[in-house]
Formats: structure tokens, sequence, C-alpha cells
């Protein structure tokens, strides 16, 4: 799971969401791919937090300064 990229894990997360919300599923099944899509959404969000916090700092005249989406929408 942890070579996973994001993007690879959101598009398995949403093939398992899709089956499931199929109801075609056996009981076992249904619960091994929600098991499945519990480690998946965790390893996503983990990667979101991540990537967060490598933006929410950024150099500015040496120093740290927090970082926001309204920030960069100004300067465009």
């Amino acid at each position: 799971m942890k070579d996973k990229t994001f993007e690879e894990a959101l598009k398995e997360l949403e093939e398992t969401v899709k089956a499931l919300e199929s109801g075609e599923l056996p009981l076992e099944e249904a619960v091994r791919k929600y098991e499945h899509g519990l480690k998946l959404s965790k390893h996503a969000q983990s990667l979101l937090e991540r990537a967060e916090k490598a933006l929410t700092k950024k150099m500015e005249d040496g120093e740290e300064k927090d970082f926001s989406v309204e920030e960069t929408k100004e300067q465009e």
C-alpha cells in the first residue's frame, strides 16, 4: 500500500465503493473490500496531510511563512 500514489489509492477506493454500492458482493467479500477501502482511505489521507505540511511552509526572506490558498489566488 505504501508504494501507491494518491491518485492510485483514490482510483482504487472509488472502484471499491462502486463494488460495495452495487450490492452484488457476497457478505464476506463485501467485508474484505470495506476493510481494504478503509486502508486505502487512511493511506490517501496520510498522503494529503504530508502534502499539506509541505505546502504550509515556504521560505520567504529566510523565514518560514504559512501558506494559504487565498494568498496564491491573490498572486495570480
